[in-house]
């Protein structure tokens, strides 16, 4: 394990079993500004030992014997929280691998945000699904890396202080790069996705936006906002569907209104689900009359 400790900033930790591109992503990480600590692990129970050791200041010292049972790959037991803000893990590694070592995560009270940093662009999907932050493809770029770093700082600029709302009540904002640019674009505009491989394309008024996460994160994590999955590759905006209707074999529904309209097909599967909600929604809204 190794650190260079400055005052404030992120506490990373990169884990990577080949050593050349475990000091390029320590050295790329250490020259941002906005990152403080920068430790390092060759694999996953170096990784989970580096956790433990870094208990957050608050908890008390772990008892022995006491906690959670040891992970039957390692035989570590796992902290419940810890200073280590974001795990900037590869995906392929000898014994646990990194989609392995995130799920170890998912078992913290507090675990650290995962960011994969990997050679190969075919887990892009396993990544999302265990709550990745970012999927970056080696060989790694410096603005790549400081726009995942933006857009780790801006999760966690989200206030805990105040009485926590409905999800559904909170408009999620999406960071979307272009040109070198990162631009904020609230859940509430936008009207439909659209699957493009492992990326999503999100249909707004002013254009369209494509993000680097998989159509499945985003039906799951917007299923109580109000977005609908229509077909394999549609997710939409219920409240802005104007129209369902038989077309040739099958349903197609319209989204929006005026010149900027979207008609968009419905696969069968999908169409009891999508009616049945079009039914709930119309009776909740005159029922709030």
């Amino acid at each position: 394990m190794d650190s260079n400790d400055s005052s404030g900033g992120l506490v990373v930790l990169a884990v990577d079993d080949e050593e050349p591109a475990l000091e390029e992503l320590a050295f790329l990480l250490a020259e941002d500004p906005r990152v403080g600590t920068v430790l390092k692990a060759s694999d996953a129970t170096e990784a989970l030992r580096i956790l433990n050791s870094r208990q957050s200041a608050r908890e008390a010292p772990p008892v022995p014997g006491r906690g959670g049972p040891p992970h039957p790959a390692t035989g570590t037991r796992l902290a419940e929280r810890t200073d280590v803000d974001v795990v900037f893990l590869d995906i392929r590694m000898p014994g646990l691998d990194g989609l392995e070592l995130a799920r170890v995560f998912s078992s913290m009270v507090t675990p650290p945000a995962v960011v994969f940093v990997t050679a190969h662009d075919d887990r892009a999907v396993d990544a999302y699904e265990v709550g990745a932050v970012d999927y970056l493809l080696k060989p790694l770029r410096s603005e790549r890396l400081a726009a995942s770093l933006d857009r780790i700082l801006a999760s966690r600029t989200v206030p805990t202080a105040e009485p926590a709302q409905p999800e559904s009540s909170e408009d999620e904002v999406i960071p979307v790069e272009l040109a070198g640019t990162t631009k904020l674009v609230p859940r509430s505009a936008v009207r439909y996705v659209e699957a493009q491989g492992d990326y999503a394309r999100l249909h707004t008024h002013d254009g369209s936006h494509l993000v680097r996460i998989p159509l499945s994160v985003l039906e799951d994590r917007w299923r109580d906002a109000g977005f609908v999955r229509i077909h394999r590759s549609f997710l939409v905006a219920l409240p802005l569907v104007t129209e369902l209707r038989l077309a040739g074999s099958g349903y197609v529904v319209r989204v929006g209104s005026g010149p900027d309209t979207a008609e968009l097909p419905v696969s069968r599967r999908h169409t009891r689900e999508l009616k049945d909600r079009l039914v709930r929604a119309t009776k909740q809204a005159w029922s709030q009359r």
